[in-house]
Parts: structure tokens; C-alpha cells; sequence
């Protein structure tokens, strides 16, 4: 078991760890509880009732945050002519065809999103051990294999973030920053996790929202109620 410090400790003892929260006192309480001398992330971790080894219960895919993430977003764009230069003009990091290819294989991994033009997926599929156990793999389902590359590169700017189920049915997503006044971070909290209501797979049994967690980076874990998790009340 991980040892945590003195400030973990403190906070931990200042609120009820056991209580199922509605969202606005999650974020509430995670604000509060944030003792980092940096600008800690949000993160919402939500246990799915899915079997993820089924195909047909991969929950994947993407949603825009209204509120954005507060961080800077770089993103590689494999794109050639025409479609490479709307990537630039769009913002992007990087963007190359064969050579950010071979930077890649070697070892290049400087970039939190990856988008390409459906055309150089043949060779940059190939760079699946590199790009795939980070979740950077372009996919048409999150919106990542495209040939409008300009408008996915403003888009993941803008606030736009993949989510995926892990192998234990877990979706993990960063929803701000705790320097986000709360009206703001309940606003992408509620977009995750009607996103995560809307892309409920079919043949999923049971209940479907197991638990969900609030936290930030260096702060203690909040339990939302999952039958209460999008109550519209004042923040």
C-alpha cells in the first residue's frame, strides 16, 4: 500500500470518505481539499459494469468538455498537401508523413494526441507498439482518423478528450483544473458522464454505473452517488 504525506493525511480526516456526494459537493470538496502548491487536474474515474474483453462492451470514444481542460493539448498530425497545412494553420505541434513517422519509431513520443488522414494509416498503424499501449493510436471512433485534420486539431484545442475502458471496465478522464471555479468543472463533470450514459452498450447487464470518483492530483479520492450524479442544484 502506497504511503501518502503529512497533507494527504489532513485531508483525508477533513471529510467523510464513506459519503455518497451529489456532483456539486464532489467538486466542492475536492477543492477544498487540494494542498498542492501547483494547479492539480481534476480527475473523474468511473467503474462501468462492462466486460471490456467483449467487443461489443468497449465503451470508447470521445466528448466535448464546455469548460475545456486548462491545459495545453500538443498534438501530431500525420498528414501530407493540403491537409498538413490545415493542420499547421489549425494549431498543431507537429506534423509530417514519413519523417514523423520514423521520429516516432524512434522514440519521438512528445505529444498527448494523435490525428491522421486516412490515407497514411496503412504505415502509421504499424507504429502500434509505440503509439498503442499510450492510447495514441489515430481510431475513426474518437474522431483521431479524419480528413478534416483542422477541425480535429481545434477541437481537441478546445477541449475535447478520448475516453476508453480499461481492462478492469475503469474510464479514467481529466475534467480541469482545481483552479476552474466549481459551476465550471460541474459542467464537464455532467458532459462525461451523460457522454458515458449515451454510449452504454447494449448488451451490458446489470447496473451500469458501479462507482464514481472524484479527485485531484495529489488529493484524496470523493465518491459521487451514482443515483444522484447529474441533480441539478446550485454549485
Amino acid at each position: 500500500m502506497a504511503k501518502h504525506g503529512k497533507k494527504y493525511n489532513e485531508a483525508v480526516a477533513r471529510y467523510d470518505n464513506l459519503k455518497q456526494n451529489t456532483s456539486p459537493e464532489a467538486v466542492a470538496l475536492v477543492k477544498s481539499l487540494a494542498t498542492a502548491k501547483f494547479d492539480e487536474t481534476v480527475e473523474l474515474a468511473v467503474r462501468l459494469g462492462v466486460d471490456p474483453r467483449k467487443a461489443d462492451q468497449m465503451v470508447r470514444g470521445t466528448v466535448a468538455l464546455p469548460s475545456g481542460t486548462g491545459t495545453d493539448v500538443r498534438i501530431a498530425v500525420f498528414a501530407t498537401g493540403d491537409a498538413a497545412t490545415a493542420a499547421r494553420e489549425a494549431g498543431a505541434d507537429i506534423v509530417g508523413a514519413e519523417d514523423l513517422i520514423a521520429q516516432v519509431e524512434g522514440g519521438m513520443l512528445d505529444f498527448d494526441v494523435a490525428i491522421s488522414t486516412p490515407d497514411l494509416m496503412p504505415q502509421v498503424g504499424k507504429l502500434g507498439r509505440a503509439l498503442g499501449p499510450r492510447g495514441l493510436m489515430p481510431n475513426p471512433k474518437t474522431g483521431t482518423v479524419t480528413t478534416d485534420v483542422g477541425k480535429a486539431v481545434t477541437d481537441f484545442k478546445g477541449g475535447k478528450v478520448e475516453y476508453r475502458t480499461d481492462r478492469h471496465g475503469n474510464v479514467h478522464v481529466p475534467i480541469g483544473k482545481v483552479s476552474f471555479e466549481a459551476p465550471a468543472i460541474v459542467a464537464n463533470l455532467r458532459a462525461v458522464l451523460e457522454e458515458l450514459d449515451r454510449a452504454k452498450p447494449a448488451s451490458a447487464k446489470g447496473r451500469y454505473f458501479r462507482r464514481v470518483v472524484l479527485s485531484s492530483t495529489m488529493g484524496p479520492s470523493i465518491q459521487i452517488d451514482p443515483q444522484r450524479m447529474l441533480v441539478v442544484e446550485d454549485v
